[in-house]
């Protein structure tokens, strides 16, 4: 593997982990130290990390002391963890968005699914990157890069995209630099990343996961999620994170599941419909033949297959959905600012636009701002233009959308192939919608969760279970039947570049790009 030596916790689980700690074969400190040194050996060729706790050896000393005075407070003790660095961080770690706009200060306290995690006895590793400023401000960006954190690069093959925005929790996953990883969505930023990188994500239901303490792009779409490398250590993280917050008002806590991990079935799909969506395939010819044979192990596990059926609507949620977003952006995101400690000269979406302007040589060198611009022209979420594409989107996307097309059918969920295979990192054109369909959970708020289902060229491929809202734990059982009946997860190689499969002469860079699409974000 380019000369990276091997790694003693390669693939470990959480369920792993415990155990040798329990043994005493392991201590939370030496699997912190352990992974710290994998991310100073692997990481330079990455770019997956912005920066690791200084804190971190200290507060697994203290987990270690807790643990043999009173014993483990749960799956997660012990376990190192990175977020993703718009996730505050209340220590001596900054949480900037990948942003040198917000390099110098430290937020007054943890977002609540850091609280949470430490509470469960996590951690906190360090701060992931990301496509900065969570993938909205530039129409043509590239995936994974910050101004703060460079280019962050496929494990599988480093001339291609980690998807955005969650790309470094997605990465560092992958290539075993921490044990899990918690990542954000507002469209496709945990799927996406999950699926090209190889691993498992949840984007949950809006609601389950609390959004407090997270930079944000805009409250209708935007949630925490889990990526891993199993379904059950998926699960295990959903359970520390989902839970009723005070300072959020779409958590109630009365959809939720106290252990996700109830849910892990190998029969999990035995007699349900699942809803083939083939109008969300169709990327390429290779990928469609991973999509079948998923769906073919589908079938021998029981599932009983619709096939197909059609989501309605889907094409028109692209102009709606960006007009609430670049609205509730602005919002938000002057909130958000709001909250900083005084010394924090920005508060307003247009002195971001000034500092980038001036200091475009690193904030701008390959894409500029104009989700930024155009987001800085919207009014008030009071206008008409903002009410009425925010229930347009709601209409398309449950009304006569997802929920149409559950009750028409019965269904216990939809699959589809999460996206095309990893596109080459291109900063002259910037991103490339190669295919992707995040967006139906994504504008319902509905959850979904993408799991490894295969390769092309070397380069991963995910399904996606898209599910009713609040049905995180039916999909977790999906999921976990597939992959425990497939096993497609495969340990990156840290190749370079993708090279044509044998006796082929087709090359996955030669796929004809469409014109810059929603990115992930």
């Amino acid at each position: 593997m380019n000369g990276v030596p091997a790694f003693e916790q390669e693939e470990a689980t959480i369920v792993g982990l415990q155990a040798a700690m329990a043994s005493g074969a392991l201590t939370s400190r030496s699997l912190t130290e352990t992974y710290l040194e994998r991310i100073d050996a692997v990481d330079p060729l990455l770019g997956s990390v912005l920066q690791t706790n200084p804190d971190a050896l200290e507060i697994a000393d203290a987990l270690d002391d807790e643990r043999r005075s009173r014993g483990p407070r749960g799956p997660m003790h012990g376990i190192p963890v990175l977020v993703k660095d718009n996730i505050d961080t209340a220590d001596r770690m900054r949480t900037t968005a990948g942003s040198f706009a917000l390099g110098d200060v430290t937020p007054v306290r943890d977002a609540f699914v850091v609280r949470r995690l430490r509470e469960a006895g996590a951690v906190i590793l360090g701060k992931a990157n990301l496509s900065e400023w969570a993938n909205f401000r530039s129409t043509r960006s590239s995936s994974g890069w910050s101004a703060r954190g460079g280019q962050c690069r496929n494990p599988y093959a480093l001339d291609r995209s980690p998807c955005g925005s969650s790309s470094g929790s997605g990465v560092a996953v992958s290539a075993n630099l921490c044990a899990i990883a918690v990542g954000t969505e507002t469209d496709g930023s945990v799927v996406c990343p999950s699926s090209v990188n190889g691993i498992v994500g949840i984007k949950p239901t809006l609601g389950l996961v609390s959004r407090s303490g997270i930079v944000p792009v805009a409250h209708s779409q935007d949630t925490a999620g889990p990526m891993a490398r199993t379904v059950a250590d998926a699960a295990a993280v959903l359970s520390t994170l989902a839970g009723a917050d005070k300072d959020d008002d779409a958590t109630t806590g009365t959809r939720i599941e106290p252990d996700y991990a109830r849910f892990l079935d190998a029969h999990g799909l035995r007699a349900k419909r699942i809803g083939v969506a083939r109008h969300l395939a169709g990327f390429s010819d290779r990928v469609d033949r991973v999509f079948e044979d998923a769906l073919a192990a589908m079938r021998e596990l029981g599932a009983e297959l619709i096939d197909p059926v059609e989501i309605p609507h889907v094409g028109e949620l692209e102009e709606p959905e960006l007009e609430v977003l670049l609205y509730e952006f602005k919002a938000d995101v002057e909130a958000y600012l709001a909250t900083l400690p005084p010394e924090q000269p920005y508060r307003a979406l247009a002195d971001l636009i000034v500092f980038n302007e001036q200091h475009a040589d690193v904030e701008m060198p390959y894409f500029a701002q104009e989700h930024f611009e155009k987001a800085n022209e919207k009014g008030p979420l009071t206008e008409p233009a903002y009410l009425g594409a925010l229930a347009t989107s709601r209409r398309l996307s449950r009304d006569e959308g997802l929920d149409a097309v559950f009750e028409r059918h019965g269904l216990d969920a939809l699959v589809a192939p999460t996206n095309a295979p990893a596109r080459l990192t291109d900063y002259a054109n910037g991103d490339h919608d190669v295919g992707g369909n995040s967006t139906p959970a994504a504008v319902s708020g509905y959850p979904s969760a993408t799991v490894p289902a295969g390769f092309t060229f070397d380069l991963p491929l995910g399904i996606s279970f898209i599910g009713r809202p609040w049905s995180e734990g039916a999909l977790i059982g999906f999921a976990f039947a597939f992959e425990h009946a497939t096993g497609h997860r495969r340990i990156p190689d840290l190749r370079p570049k993708v090279a044509p499969e044998k006796g082929s002469a087709e090359n996955l860079g030669a796929v004809a790009p469409t014109a810059p699409g929603v990115h992930a974000r």
